[in-house]
């Protein structure tokens, strides 16, 4: 199991019906049943080849019918609602799409690759709570990041424009280091691309990246 899928496990909550969408090698639907965090669990892929690594892996839930395995199309497919569903390794933008085509889950636990504030806005617009949303980093010397949400369809919630740009946590101090230091290496790169700028325009757009990410690391320091 990665540092990721071990972040990611570490968030998760019980449930009747769980689903892990992409479910890759299956490892968090195995922690969640070896865990009894769910009487039984859906794993899907749309590819029938992939699914095969997680079906090895989980192979003793499956024949024990608390595992089901599913060729299907994000939730599409699946053949009763989940209370909790995991999608982690997609962009923000499908995992959208996915969710607008089936539902919300009562309880959701996202880990989108990129365009994590388009997912922020749906999830927020939809009148979800989202009660965890910060970054967390995997290796060492080439650190990479990545946004984890968990949250509720219900209850509702408000998000400044700068928390759905870099998530709310990550700007209220409670989850701070990987996320400073991954602003910290996005101002370095900035600072780069602006000593090589020659357009206007293009020196303009850095600059203001520049300031906006000067600002929120001094904001983030301020808060420890």
């Amino acid at each position: 199991m990665t540092e990721r899928i071990a972040h990611i496990c570490a968030a998760a909550v019980k449930a009747r019906v769980f689903a892990d969408v992409g479910c890759d090698h299956g490892y968090m639907t195995q922690y969640m049943l070896r865990n009894g965090l769910c009487e039984r669990a859906y794993i899907s892929d749309i590819s029938a080849k992939s699914l095969k690594k997680a079906e090895r892996l989980l192979a003793r839930y499956i024949a024990e019918g608390r595992c089901i395995p599913v060729v299907a199309d994000g939730l599409d497919g699946l053949p009763e609602p989940c209370d909790f569903v995991l999608i982690a390794g997609l962009g923000g933008e499908e995992i959208v799409k996915i969710l607008r085509r089936a539902y919300l889950p009562s309880r959701f636990l996202l880990q989108p690759m990129k365009n994590s504030e388009k997912l922020r806005r749906y999830l927020v617009g939809c009148g979800a709570k989202i009660e965890l949303d910060h970054t967390f980093s995997e290796g060492e010397e080439r650190r990479k990041y990545y946004d984890l949400i968990l949250g509720s369809a219900e209850g509702g919630d408000f998000y400044t424009e700068r928390e759905f740009r870099f998530g709310r946590d990550n700007l209220n101090g409670s989850s701070p280091y990987p996320f400073l230091f991954q602003m910290k290496e996005e101002l370095e790169k900035t600072k780069a691309r602006l000593s090589l700028a020659l357009r206007e325009g293009s020196r303009d757009a850095l600059l203001r990246r520049q300031a906006e990410l000067e600002e929120v690391i001094y904001e983030v320091e301020r808060s420890l």
